[in-house]
């Protein structure tokens, strides 16, 4: 069912989060590590604050379901998974390996509990969770679909169409979660392709649009308190992230978005996390 931890044991659940997502990249040696550290404290507040779920239960009926559209952090996903108990945490030292279940982009295919999408390709995940969310409304039941995107996938033209058809058939159990940490793999997401204004888009769209800093728990908490109760329309949280979070040496460093941590990079960041 949904958990409700307080702020002080979000934090310490964030930095545990952090910690694993270090050691599952530097295990596999490849990876993802920008994204999936800046994205921390999200899945922490999803996951121990907010969603209706079941660890011992996957596919609990009544479970709200989270649509991570940018496969590519599946580290910080895993990672979120492992801490609230769907798998043993030692798994994690199995990313991208042969046979693994935690494969470098979540695919449902491999059996691994908690998966709601196996994503890859960017783009894709509002269109799922507007399908959701229209079946959900349709037979009346009473989950939620999050998803949670980067601002560069944005630039992918199906975001927009799904957003389309969200507000058009009132979706107000759908929420959707921008990573806005300004940055994508070839630099800043406004020298490659203008993004804002962007709050101005989504609500030409129809969405309701909130915003909050995206490493800190409490204003996450209060953001997707306020689109819980969103009445007619789907909402959106445009929530400012630094890439890197937590790892001061790379914070806000593009060159991170798909590099692992070395073992002897890996150790100086573990130093860093313990000290926060």
């Amino acid at each position: 069912m949904k958990n409700k931890c307080d702020i002080p044991s979000l934090e310490t659940i964030a930095r545990n989060i952090r910690t694993d997502i270090i050691r599952e990249l530097a295990a596999a040696g490849s990876g993802h590590t920008g994204g999936s550290l800046g994205l921390a404290d999200v899945f922490t507040v999803l996951y121990f604050h907010v969603l209706r779920h079941r660890p011992y239960e996957p596919q609990w009926p009544g479970r709200d379901r989270l649509i991570l559209s940018i496969g590519h952090v599946a580290p910080v996903l895993y990672a979120a998974l492992a801490e609230a108990g769907y798998f043993p945490k030692d798994e994690l030292l199995t990313l991208r390996k042969l046979d693994s279940r935690l494969q470098g982009h979540p695919g449902r295919d491999h059996g691994l509990p908690g998966l709601e999408l196996s994503a890859g390709s960017l783009g894709q995940g509002l269109s799922v969770a507007v399908g959701m969310a229209l079946a959900a409304k349709m037979d009346k039941l009473d989950w939620r679909v999050f998803t949670i995107h980067g601002d560069g996938e944005l630039q992918e033209g199906s975001i927009w169409e799904s957003a389309m058809s969200a507000a058009h058939h009132k979706l107000d159990n759908l929420i959707a979660l921008v990573d806005r940490n300004g940055l994508q793999i070839d630099g800043r997401t406004e020298d490659i392709m203008q993004l804002e204004p962007l709050k101005d888009k989504w609500r030409s769209f129809g969405w309701e649009v909130l915003s909050c800093n995206g490493n800190d728990v409490g204003e996450l908490i209060n953001a997707y308190d306020e689109a819980i109760k969103m009445k007619g329309k789907p909402a959106v949280i445009i929530a400012r992230t630094v890439m890197g979070k937590g790892i001061t040496s790379i914070e806000n460093d593009h060159r991170w978005h798909g590099r692992a941590p070395s073992p002897r990079e890996a150790e100086e960041f573990f130093k860093v996390l313990s000290a926060i």
